[in-house]
């Protein structure tokens, strides 16, 4: 079921980009280099809910102290850093016709920055040599404080002075019908092709567990042999 779902993932994906190619306009100012927004905004999007699922999970854990959620919770991080770099690079190159740079220090881009570095220490403090327990507790606090930055970059178009686009434009007009429908096609396509992603990163994690575990068993079973 899983292969079954991870081709339909692909197949969509593909075709959400085809349909950006062939089916989307144009932008009347920078012309096609405005796709890459079909791109950009579902890595932002999923970018930031994978981070959402971080908090969420940790709070799981802190209340329940089951480790699927810890697991999970690192597995929702590995996923949104991999979408929030997504999201810069593409926005950088968007940013580079439609700017004229390759980066400025807009708020929008500030803190989707600073959420790229605060998830890249959370996944590099996970693999910190301390007991389980201590590592899940203080990266479920980790997980929960960093989500902070989260409707900070979603708000922060509104919140300062920002020369970075709203969400679908709405200040700026509104986008045409063929944009507004091509930019929810690739969500929802990028939106299968995450989950695929985050199940499969899940999964891989729960059976390392496991054989962890094991091999923790067989070790204490040799001790107490000799």
């Amino acid at each position: 079921m899983s292969v079954f779902v991870s081709l339909l993932a692909g197949i969509l994906l593909a075709s959400a980009h085809a349909v950006a190619v062939l089916y989307a306009p144009d932008d009347a100012l920078i012309g096609a280099v405005q796709k890459i927004v079909y791109i950009h905004i579902p890595c932002s999007w999923w970018s930031l809910f994978s981070f959402f699922l971080v908090c969420a999970c940790s709070i799981g854990w802190l209340i329940t102290k089951r480790k699927q959620w810890d697991i999970l919770a690192a597995a929702a991080a590995e996923i949104g850093l991999l979408f929030n770099t997504g999201s810069l690079l593409t926005g950088m190159l968007w940013g580079r016709y439609s700017w004229g740079v390759w980066w400025t220090w807009d708020p929008r881009l500030t803190t989707a920055l600073v959420l790229w570095f605060l998830y890249a220490g959370y996944l590099l403090f996970r693999q910190t040599d301390i007991s389980d327990s201590r590592r899940a507790n203080l990266s479920a606090v980790l997980g929960i404080l960093f989500c902070l930055d989260v409707p900070l970059v979603f708000f922060s178009a509104r919140i300062w002075r920002s020369i970075h686009p709203a969400v679908f434009a709405a200040e700026q007009g509104g986008m045409e019908p063929e944009m507004l429908h091509t930019v929810i096609i690739c969500l929802c396509a990028s939106g299968l092709y995450w989950a695929v992603l985050l199940f499969g990163r899940y999964r891989f994690a729960v059976l390392k567990d496991r054989v962890n575990r094991l091999e923790q068993l067989a070790c204490e079973e040799e001790s107490d042999n000799d």
